[in-house]
């Protein structure tokens, strides 16, 4: 099973030239997980949704349905943490997703797999995995999938900071940090706060500043004036 440096290596050095990174993510992952579609989400607290990445075929087809549906193992994926896993959308109960799941099943859709992408309590989107034959994800399998969906939170936090393919991106997610002090003295500050490595701090800082629209720089100056603080035992989630 690859790990999470391994397959951030690879998209970042071997990519083909033509894919957008998280483009190139859901390929190499659809590839892994032996899937017949992968899609790449974005979600917000404020209701904004939009698919970032997906490979051709079934994995759009699904992304578009649970638009239309307003429903969907994406949503509860995310509003409720946890990965959601359907090895067969023809015993999902009616009741469920009653403007869903026929459509799956009529567009062939017969298993989803669904991982939430978060930096401790921050939800930023999902990773969504399909096929078109029922059966479940073999145990290597769903640690695969679980190691994807972390390398795609760093996916999304590296084109925040690099400020790259803009015309994918929720413009809230594009906020370059390039050296700025103050960010830099936050992310030394979140690392003591909350007991985590100064990368995984600023995937914090990032995170936050995502998912409640507002800027790093200004998420890291509260951080320095002690008006936001981010406690371990809270999962690193920021508190007033």
């Amino acid at each position: 099973m690859p790990t999470p440096g391994e397959i951030l290596l690879s998209l970042l050095h071997h990519g083909d030239g033509v894919d957008s990174l998280p483009e190139t993510l859901c390929r190499r992952a659809a590839e892994d997980l032996s899937a017949d579609g992968v899609g790449l989400t974005l979600l917000s607290d404020g209701g904004h949704r939009q698919v970032l990445a997906a490979t051709a075929g079934t994995a759009r087809v699904v992304e578009e349905l649970q638009v239309t549906a307003g429903e969907g193992p994406s949503l509860d994926a995310w509003r409720e943490r946890r990965v959601v896993l359907l090895s067969d959308v023809a015993r999902v109960a009616p009741a469920r997703w009653p403007g869903l799941a026929p459509a799956l099943l009529e567009a062939g859709v017969r298993a989803i797999f669904v991982f939430p992408l978060q930096v401790g309590d921050i939800r930023l989107g999902v990773l969504d995995v399909c096929r078109t034959t029922p059966g479940r994800l073999e145990r290597e399998q769903l640690a695969t999938g679980l190691t994807y969906a972390e390398v795609a939170v760093t996916v999304l936090l590296h084109l925040q900071e690099e400020g790259g393919l803009a015309a994918g991106l929720d413009g809230r997610l594009l906020d370059p940090l390039a050296s700025a002090p103050q960010i830099h003295q936050a992310t030394g500050m979140i690392s003591v706060q909350a007991a985590v490595g100064l990368a995984e701090a600023l995937l914090l800082l990032r995170a936050h500043a995502f998912v409640h629209s507002r800027s790093a720089r200004d998420v890291a100056r509260d951080v320095v004036n002690r008006t936001l603080h981010f406690y371990p035992d809270n999962d690193g989630e920021a508190e007033r």
